[in-house]
């Protein structure tokens, strides 16, 4: 149990999850918990925004071609301009482009620059490191090849919740390691999974009942990577003093809390330009639950702001 604060329209939520007969995704197969995990979205997730440029596009990757879907509220877009590349959430084993499909309208609309969102391979199909090589190849592609997307990119801003940010966090040191064509010049994690090794603090406090459960990332974890001991796994054991400018959002109800505390602060301590944000009462997932829970809206309008003043300090 806890007694930390849940605002109101999330404890709403929270209840009717409690109160419906549906199964745990913990005790679903991958193909079940991905076909729930879609149709929970469908239900709670905001409309997509209209944008002139929505674009699904393809490039290599190691195991065959990585699907991809551009972003832009400008059709035809002529000054330079950084690119947010996204990798969604769904603990490497859910997801895809349709289950953040509104969020990257809503970023690129409101950002009003171009968004790029990668679908990886899922575990356990395609088990690790087939998520982070599919990221690293996708955003090192878009560096590649401005001149096919129509873009004159400034920059990349590796960008994901979750899992995703996992990867966003992955992508930048692999870029920072190994730089390509364009720089990665920010990186924007929301609530993203660090360390696969992550046991007590919020792990346990939150461990059921707030959407996100201790046993549904053990489930992941088993699927995705039982080893945690690789940085492209764990990225906290990565030289995050290479780190570019950050935006790191957690979620006050969230397993993930405490890793995504630490992970800043570990930024801080390494003098990376660190912008931290915490979204009290609220849980993990909040971006993909905007139409059932209005106060998220207002978590996500805050993100945006913070992302758009880090850009233009930079």
């Amino acid at each position: 149990m806890t007694d930390a604060y849940v605002r109101p329209d999330v404890q709403m939520i929270l209840t009717m999850m409690a109160q419906s007969d549906q199964p745990l995704m913990s005790e679903l197969e991958p193909a079940a918990a991905r076909e729930m995990y879609n149709m929970m979205g469908a239900m709670l997730e905001a409309d997509p925004v209209e944008l002139a440029r929505i674009e699904d596009i393809a490039c290599p990757g190691p195991a065959g071609d990585i699907a991809l879907r551009l972003y832009d509220s400008q059709a035809d877009r002529s000054a330079e301009t950084p690119v947010i590349m996204f990798y969604h959430g769904g603990g490497f084993v859910i997801g895809d482009l349709e289950s953040h499909h509104s969020f990257c309208t809503y970023i690129a609309h409101e950002m009003d620059i171009p968004v790029i969102a990668v679908d990886y391979r899922l575990a356990p199909e395609a088990p690790f490191p087939a998520a982070p090589q599919d990221s690293l190849a996708a955003t090192r592609w878009v560096a590649d090849h401005q001149e096919q997307l129509k873009l004159d990119i400034s920059g990349l801003v590796p960008c994901g919740d979750s899992a995703g940010g996992n990867l966003a966090l992955v992508v930048a040191q692999e870029f920072a390691a190994s730089p390509a064509a364009v720089p990665v010049i920010a990186q924007f994690p929301i609530y993203p999974a660090t360390r696969m090794d992550a046991e007590g603090g919020s792990m346990d406090e939150f461990a059921e009942g707030f959407l996100l459960t201790k046993a549904t990332m053990e489930y992941f974890d088993s699927h995705y990577a039982p080893e945690d001991d690789d940085i492209n796994v764990s990225p906290y054991l990565g030289n995050l003093a290479t780190t570019p400018p950050t935006v790191l959002v957690t979620a006050g109800l969230d397993p993930l809390r405490d890793q995504g505390r630490d992970y800043a602060a570990d930024l801080i301590r390494h003098g990376v330009n660190t912008h931290f944000i915490e979204m009290a009462g609220n849980v993990h997932g909040f971006i993909n639950i905007r139409k059932a829970v209005p106060s998220a809206q207002q978590d996500v309008d805050k993100m945006i702001a913070a992302w758009k003043t880090l850009l233009a300090s930079l």
